[in-house]
């Protein structure tokens, strides 16, 4: 994207497969997330930093939004109906809200995994350095992650590849004070990463 405004970089760095990442980013603030490589789903939660009791609401972000997907010009909303934050930029067209994350429970049951990486521990591992833990974990936004919905309601979370292409983003801006948190997804066990991890960048800026 041409843009004439200037970038004031806090921080830029690559996620390898399966690692997490959290930071607070102030009203202003943006954070982009870039697919690198292609097909890498990237899980992501986000709290009210001040007060982390308000955090990420699904349901009322589908419902306010009037889609079950994630796209530019969506608002990212908490359950006190607080918007978090706001998605000002996004190649890919559409993210995932309904999959949730993998998790060594969810991996049993699916695939008969025994314990492995998986989001949900990547989730606790952040969450800690915050205060918080696993009862704080919601339902969570899927980028890239594709997950199609059949007209009788069924879904297929895992049987399809993403639909990002190398180099695909989406950027986020802070509307508060928010406490974000990411894992770069290390599932294996089906198609979404198209059964291979790859790293992503993780960048936050002020724009000006």
């Amino acid at each position: 994207m041409n843009d004439s405004r200037s970038n004031s970089i806090l921080e830029d760095r690559v996620l390898q497969a399966g690692e997490e990442w959290s930071r607070v980013l102030a009203p202003g603030q943006i954070l982009r997330i870039v697919d690198l490589e292609g097909y890498q789903a990237v899980d992501f939660l986000c709290y009210n930093a001040k007060d982390p009791a308000e955090r990420y609401n699904a349901a009322d972000t589908m419902k306010i939004n009037g889609s079950i997907f994630i796209g530019k010009g969506a608002k990212i909303y908490s359950d006190m109906g607080n918007a978090l934050f706001t998605v000002i930029e996004d190649s890919c067209g559409r993210h995932d809200t309904i999959g949730g994350c993998c998790s060594n429970e969810a991996n049993r049951l699916r695939y008969g995994a025994k314990d492995g990486p998986n989001c949900r521990d990547n989730f606790v591992r952040a969450l800690t350095r915050h205060g918080l833990g696993k009862k704080d974990i919601v339902a969570n936004i899927n980028f890239f992650m594709f997950v199609p919905v059949n007209p009788d309601g069924s879904m297929s979370v895992g049987l399809d590849a993403g639909h990002s292409s190398a180099g695909d983003r989406v950027e986020l801006r802070a509307e508060t004070d928010v406490l974000a948190v990411l894992s770069n997804c290390p599932q294996i066990h089906n198609a979404v990463n198209n059964f291979s991890p790859t790293p992503i960048r993780v960048t936050v800026f002020d724009r000006t």
